[in-house]
């Protein structure tokens, strides 16, 4: 699974690197680093709802904070791991 953080201007201004981060350590301790590669990635045209992640070539945009990004990897990513 190829998750693809944007880091540009407004998402790094909501935090980017901080969900990258912790989506780093959540995969980690998680032992899913054989499943899972994190990519920053410039401007996915989701700004005005930034942190904008999406997941593999699907068309949905996620926004993720870093309030929201242990929800999100266990509700999303996970879940889309274990189907």
């Amino acid at each position: 699974m190829l998750i693809s953080v944007c880091i540009g201007s407004a998402c790094h201004l909501k935090g980017s690197y901080d969900v990258i981060d912790k989506l780093q350590e959540l995969v980690e301790d998680n032992d899913l680093g054989d499943q899972v590669e994190l990519k920053a990635v410039f401007c996915l045209g989701n700004c005005q709802n930034g942190v904008s992640v999406k997941i593999d070539e699907e068309e949905n945009v996620y926004s993720v904070t870093k309030k929201t990004v242990n929800t999100f990897f266990e509700d999303v990513i996970k879940t889309k791991l274990t189907a």
